[in-house]
């Protein structure tokens, strides 16, 4: 559906406004989908990130400042995060042998699971995506680098 009917809005100040009120507006589309798919499992989508984060670095246990850099939220306080995913048993949270300031956050096995589990979820999560075409994502992909860059 075109931004115009979403939104109700007739006319932008430029096609540039429109694109960034468009991106505002679509990726807030896609977190709401997001958060529909996880809330069932009682994950928000930063702990999803966190989980995702980890099982990449396992079975090497990641740092909270490791976190923070790799998380797609950066407004996220990933200690917090850390903290809710490790009561739940899906992270644990050790003390680093090298810098006693630091902790080593590393996936448990229930964690790796609850991914497992909600791979098919997600995948028809991400099936939206296909209402384009590689070639149409691609060039998509490269214009918002192009944009942030």
């Amino acid at each position: 559906m075109r931004l115009e009917d979403e939104i109700q809005h007739k006319q932008f100040q430029s096609e540039h406004h429109k694109l960034l009120v468009n991106l505002i507006y679509s990726g807030n589309w896609v977190k709401s989908l997001h958060a529909e798919v996880l809330k069932p499992y009682g994950l928000t989508m930063q702990q999803y990130n966190v989980l995702r984060i980890l099982r990449g670095q396992y079975p090497k246990p990641a740092s909270v400042n490791l976190l923070i850099e790799r998380m797609l939220d950066k407004m996220s306080n990933a200690s917090r995060l850390v903290e809710k995913l490790r009561l739940k048993g899906l992270v644990e949270r050790r003390e680093n042998d090298s810098d006693r300031r630091q902790a080593d956050v590393i996936i448990t096995e229930k964690g790796l699971e609850l991914l497992t589990e909600l791979s098919k979820p997600i995948e028809q999560f991400e099936f939206r995506s296909t209402a384009v075409s590689e070639a149409e994502a691609k060039k998509v992909n490269d214009i918002l680098d192009r944009l942030r860059g």
